[in-house]
Formats: structure tokens, sequence, C-alpha cells
């Protein structure tokens, strides 16, 4: 059985004490990538349902219906993003924010594209009856490429779009120029 500590110097760090210190380090990161995630997820339904909504009832090529229902489901997600997940962080140009995030989402969409296209072209030229099947399509886009275009978009969200606000200045030190000792 471990002993417990009542903090005192010198004594093994208690559990609690632990988790108090994680908390208190990656909290915000955590509560960061749960809001991004309810946001993505959201984002996420609207992109899953309106590829599907597309391909099957309205005919639309496959990486045709991928880009469409990507910019629309990004355009939901800078929304939440900006006004929920972000909020805290300084505002800068929204023109700017707006241009960088739908820049990221490009890279993003192009993740997602090139999945659905190595999929359904590539394998799919080798083994048609696999992987040129919504079943594949799915899987290739909506499993393999948002998921590694999720990894890329928070990472880049967090640090080009919604930048936090810059550190305090440290005041300058002044000198005095007739003091010499």
């Amino acid at each position: 059985m471990a002993a417990t500590t009542t903090g005192e110097p010198g004594s093994p760090q208690t559990r609690p004490g632990l988790v108090r210190v994680l908390v208190d380090r990656f909290g915000h990161l955590v509560r960061e990538l749960s809001k991004f995630a309810t946001v993505g997820g959201i984002a996420f339904l609207i992109d899953f349902a309106l590829f599907n909504y597309l391909t099957s009832v309205r005919g639309v090529e496959q990486v045709t219906a991928k880009t469409i229902s990507t910019v629309i489901a990004a355009s939901v997600a800078f929304v939440g993003n900006r006004f929920w997940t972000w909020r805290h962080r300084k505002r800068s140009n929204p023109a700017r924010e707006y241009a960088l995030f739908f820049f990221f989402n490009g890279v993003g969409l192009g993740i997602a594209v090139a999945c659905l296209a190595v999929s359904r072209y590539g394998l799919g030229s080798i083994w048609p009856e696999v992987f040129q099947t919504p079943l594949a399509d799915n899987i290739a886009s909506f499993i393999v490429g948002t998921g590694l275009g999720t990894l890329f978009r928070f990472w880049s969200y967090r640090r080009f779009v919604f930048v936090e606000a810059g550190t305090p200045s440290v005041p300058e030190e002044k000198h005095d120029r007739d003091h010499r000792a």
C-alpha cells in the first residue's frame, strides 16, 4: 500500500497532487480540445450527411461531393471555433482569421480528398469490388481523411488562426548615466 503524504518537503508526491499539477498545466488545452471536438463533431455530421446525400441522392461525383460538403461544414466550424472554442483568445483582423482558417481547412480538405482519391482511384483500380464502394469511400474520407485532417487543423488553428494574446512586455530598465559606481 502506498503511503500518502501531507505535502511536507522531501516526501513523495501524492496522486491528487500529480493530478492537480497535470490539470493546472494542461487543463486549458483539454478544455480547448473538448470544445474543438464538439464543434468538429457537429461539422463532421454536416459533412457526412451532405456528402452521402450528394453522392447517393443527387448523383454528384465523390470528390466533388466531398469538396462541397467540406466547404459547408468548414463554414459552420469557423463560427463555432471563433465564438466558442477560442472565444477567450485575442481577436485579430477577422478577415485574416477567416482567410487563414479557410486556407488551413483547404489543406485539411486536401488531406481528406487525397485519402479518398488514393482509396477510390489508386487502390480501387486494383481492387474495385473493395475500394470503389460507399463503405470504402466513407472509411477513406471520414475515418482516415478526417482523422488526419483534424489533427492538422487543431494544430494550425491554435498556432496560426486563433492566436493567444502576446506575452506582456517587460518594462525597460532605466539606467542613470550620470551615476557611476
